[in-house]
């Protein structure tokens, strides 16, 4: 069965392409990379998010309540219609994150948001939050609203599985063309050169973690990508509309 449930902190950094290089160095003597990266020095992640017709879904979670949730779909590459895929609701609750999410195929997944019926059930599914999503759908009216996707580089903790670093730069999005197998492309969310670091655990840092971040001057920033997104999408909107105003 295909199952991944995650409860972590998430601390964000934006760096740029020199720090991203001197830091990711100094992580490899207590962190080790993913097995792909091993093999690879990036590999994309595409994402399609899910909201209302008026935004109900970001426009609440930018509003910083103590919970918030998302629907997400998730691709590692870009995929042919029987791929597999991960549906995913990520909660927030008090600075936690919950991720809960299930395997299904492409056009599963696409079926199941799209009517709120179930699909037939697979080994490779998990019904429990395969219920807990459409439960979700019957309390919002959701439609496809942003595609996402970047290019990333992980590693592990030597010590722990518990804590989890990752490096995205290369974020595309467009709201048009919402279809996870049309691969990546888009506006940037970064300036050339940028990466988002995103320190996971599910406990807290580690003393060796707080002592790099300090060495490095690095500092957390709130940086949501479909939170930002959307307000360069708000932005861009009230601009045009000033520009036909004063045309």
């Amino acid at each position: 069965m295909a199952i991944e449930v995650f409860n972590r902190y998430e601390n964000k950094y934006v760096l740029d392409e020199a720090t991203y290089r001197s830091f990711s160095n100094q992580l490899l003597a207590y962190m080790e990379l993913d097995d792909y990266n091993k093999q690879h020095e990036r590999y994309t992640i595409a994402n399609l998010y899910y909201d209302t017709p008026s935004n109900t879904i970001i426009r609440h979670s930018l509003s910083k309540p103590k919970y918030k949730e998302k629907l997400r779909l998730r691709a590692y590459g870009t995929p042919a219609p029987d791929a597999k895929v991960y549906l995913e609701i990520k909660k927030k609750f008090n600075g936690l994150v919950n991720k809960r999410r299930t395997a299904l195929r492409l056009h599963e997944a696409y079926a199941f948001v799209s009517t709120g019926d179930a699909p037939m059930p697979q080994p490779y599914m998990n019904h429990q939050v395969i219920g807990e999503i459409a439960y979700m759908l019957t309390q919002y009216e959701l439609q496809p609203a942003v595609y996402l996707a970047y290019e990333r580089q992980a590693m592990f903790s030597k010590e722990s599985r518990d804590l989890r670093i990752t490096f995205d730069t290369n974020i595309q999005s467009r709201r048009y063309d919402l279809e996870l197998e049309s691969g990546p492309y888009g506006e940037q969310l970064l300036e050339p050169g940028q990466w988002l670091m995103e320190i996971k655990a599910e406990k807290t840092m580690p003393l060796w973690l707080s002592r790099l971040l300090a060495e490095n001057r690095m500092y957390r920033t709130g940086f949501s990508k479909y939170g930002n997104e959307y307000k360069r999408m708000i932005a861009a909107r009230r601009t045009e509309k000033e520009r036909v105003v004063h045309a």
